[in-house]
């Protein structure tokens, strides 16, 4: 079977009138993000002398709408995090308060042509969330930027904006591998803003299996660690469900150990297995004598600590502050260098981004013949089609029998790719076309 060309979602062509409406307010949105970004790397070296709580309140006061308050909260939460830059000067309050104010007016009439396209294009059958057009607005935003702000930072501030955004349109579902404060609950907050509603599930067949009945619009699962290896069960759905990966999250992971008590007192270490690998040598050196314990999650972990003064968990900063428990120790992963992949899952279909942006995940199974494995990689070397990942997994339907999931970088509509999935088809038994989307590989840092 060959998911050679997915069928896609019928969208109306639309009147021409209705094209030189999008076109004007896309062109006002590109007037406002070039001020709006000058105006943030402007604000950034003005220090008026409030905290963050106030600054907070103040821009709340601002706000007229349509974004709300805590949109709004979001967005220059975002951009303190990563502080005033260094050549910051003391300014006087009433000049920053203007400047504030011209950010929040500015931002406010953004989402309100935003809103403008949306209307247009959900009457026409488009989703509300564009991947692909938000992996557009990364890039422009970072190529406006002149400095000091980072990209890394105003990417966070765009992501905000984007979710309030979205947020006014419809309220989307976000369902994750919970509970609350886990790593893969920050990974969707990372990908989709704090506007939308954030749904906690329990296991990785139920976030596939709300998303497919429609109790959540996305669906958020790890995928691999570049330190621990794939995660199966997200794999194994892959195959047997009927979602898309709709895009990716790399989340970089630093575990802390969590307890009521300091090292000495520590007789039990629990996490989930992954991150208990990640932290293997730490663990091995610091608490050599304590039981390490498998459980379904970090946060899990954190919740037996809390109750618990002999047991630690490893989890992340925010399950610590989320759940009340002391951190007695910081970046106690092996390798500094550990990020975790994490997918969205959905119905929505990327459409290309072109010039090597993009990234296509398929699983295939090999026929039994001499030279399988070389007769599938050709398609691809001969076109020169960059393999990122190939990856075996048992079918669990005989034994001996391999799965073989590949990624490559282009787009499943690319002419390129689609003579390799033809060929291809000769060479397997099975092939499935898991999804195309943006190969984006922007960081998130927390501070």
């Amino acid at each position: 079977m060959l998911l050679q060309n997915p069928p896609q979602k019928r969208l109306h062509q639309m009147p021409e009138d209705i094209n030189i409406k999008l076109q004007r307010n896309r062109d006002a949105i590109d007037a406002i993000d070039k001020q709006v970004v000058q105006l943030l790397n402007l604000r950034v070296r003005q220090d008026g002398g409030l905290n963050e709580a106030q600054v907070l309140e103040k821009v709340a006061a601002f706000n007229q709408g349509p974004l709300s308050d805590a949109t709004l909260q979001a967005i220059y939460r975002a951009m303190m995090l990563a502080g005033l830059a260094p050549d910051a000067q003391a300014t006087d309050p009433a000049k920053v308060d203007a400047l504030d104010l011209n950010i929040v007016q500015q931002l406010n009439q953004r989402v309100q042509h935003a809103g403008e396209i949306g209307k247009i294009k959900h009457a026409n059958g488009a989703d509300y969330y564009d991947p692909t057009r938000e992996a557009q607005v990364m890039a422009k935003v970072a190529g406006l930027n002149p400095g000091p702000i980072n990209n890394r930072t105003l990417q966070s501030v765009y992501r905000e904006v984007i979710s309030g955004s979205i947020a006014l349109e419809k309220k989307l579902v976000i369902g994750y591998l919970g509970p609350e404060a886990t790593y893969t609950h920050q990974a969707a907050i990372h990908n989709f803003g704090v506007s939308l509603d954030y749904r906690a599930i329990k296991t990785i067949p139920d976030v596939f299996s709300e998303v497919e009945s429609g109790s959540a619009d996305y669906g958020v699962v790890p995928i691999e660690n570049s330190t621990e290896g794939a995660v199966f069960h997200s794999m194994d759905m892959l195959v047997e469900s009927d979602l898309h990966i709709c895009s990716q999250v790399y989340l970089p992971i630093e575990h802390c150990l969590i307890s009521q008590s300091p090292l000495d007192q520590i007789t039990e270490v629990r996490s989930k297995d992954q991150a208990l690998g990640q932290c293997r040598d730490w663990l091995r050196t610091k608490l050599p004598n304590a039981n390490l314990v498998d459980v379904v999650s970090t946060a899990d972990a954190v919740c037996t600590a809390k109750d618990n003064d002999n047991v630690a968990a490893v989890a992340s900063e925010l399950s610590a502050q989320h759940y009340q428990v002391p951190i007695q120790a910081r970046s106690i992963q092996d390798n500094d260098d550990n990020v975790t992949r994490f997918l969205v899952i959905g119905k929505t279909r990327a459409k290309p981004l072109g010039d090597g942006r993009d990234k296509t995940s398929l699983v295939i199974s090999l026929k039994d013949e001499p030279g399988a494995l070389e007769k599938t990689l050709r398609p691809f070397a001969s076109r020169g089609i960059n393999l990122s990942k190939i990856e075996s997994r048992p079918s669990r339907k005989k034994a001996w029998d391999y799965l073989f999931f590949i990624d490559f970088i282009g787009h499943h509509e690319e002419e390129l790719a689609q003579a390799a999935l033809t060929e291809l088809e000769q060479h397997c038994s099975f092939v499935k076309w898991l999804g195309s989307y943006p190969n984006d590989k922007r960081n998130w840092h927390p501070a």
